[in-house]
C-alpha cells in the first residue's frame, strides 16, 4: 500500500471547496457576464446633439426625429460593451423598418478606430466619437455602456445604466415604436 495515499487524501480534502464557496464563486461569475442594468424612466425633451460619423458625415438629433433611437454609449475595451453590440444589432435589423435607429457613442475612441472596429465586426448601425454636445444633451457620461431610448418626439423616455438585452429592448422599444405610428 502507497505510503503517501492518506497524505494525498488529506490534501484533497483539504482543498476541497465548501459549498459557500461554491456559491460565491457561481455569483461572482453570474456577475461577471450578465451584470446587472438599472432602468430608469424618464420624460424630458434631449436638447440638441450633433456629431460627426467615421465617414465625415454630420449627424444630428432633427434628421432622427419620427423615429425611436437608442443612443449607446460605450468603449471598444468594454467587456460588457463588446457583449450588447451583437444584440443591439440584432435588434436594430430586426426593427430598423418600424422607425428604430441605433446611434453608438464612443466615449474615449478615435473615428478611425470606430470605424475599423464596426467594419471589423460587421455592424452596420450609425457609431460616431462623444463630444460636447453628447454630453449637455445626455449628460457626462462615465460608465459604460449606458444607454438611452428617445421616442420619435425626441423626449429622452428611458435610461439603462449597464448592458442591454433583447427581452428589455423589446419591452422598452416596441411600446414606443407602436405610439409613433398613432395618427
Amino acid at each position: 500500500m502507497d505510503r503517501q495515499a492518506p497524505k494525498k487524501i488529506k490534501a484533497a480534502k483539504k482543498w476541497t471547496p465548501r459549498p459557500l464557496t461554491l456559491i460565491l464563486l457561481g455569483l461572482i461569475a453570474w456577475l461577471w457576464f450578465r451584470p446587472p442594468a438599472t432602468v430608469s424612466d424618464e420624460n424630458h425633451a434631449a436638447p440638441p446633439w450633433a456629431v460627426t460619423l467615421p465617414g465625415g458625415q454630420a449627424l444630428t438629433s432633427d434628421e432622427l426625429k419620427g423615429k425611436v433611437v437608442l443612443v449607446n454609449f460605450w468603449a471598444t475595451w468594454c467587456p460588457y460593451c463588446r457583449k450588447e453590440k451583437p444584440v443591439i444589432d440584432s435588434f436594430w435589423k430586426d426593427h430598423r423598418d418600424k422607425g428604430f435607429e441605433v446611434i453608438s457613442i464612443s466615449v474615449d475612441d478615435t473615428p478611425e478606430k470606430i470605424a475599423a472596429w464596426m467594419q471589423d465586426k460587421d455592424y452596420a448601425f450609425m457609431a460616431a466619437p462623444t463630444n460636447a454636445s453628447m454630453a449637455a444633451a445626455f449628460g457626462n457620461v462615465t460608465s459604460v455602456p449606458t444607454s438611452f431610448i428617445v421616442d420619435a418626439e425626441g423626449r429622452i423616455r428611458h435610461k439603462i445604466a449597464g448592458q442591454v438585452h433583447y427581452p428589455r429592448l423589446e419591452k422598452l422599444v416596441v411600446p414606443l415604436l407602436a405610439e409613433a405610428k398613432q395618427p
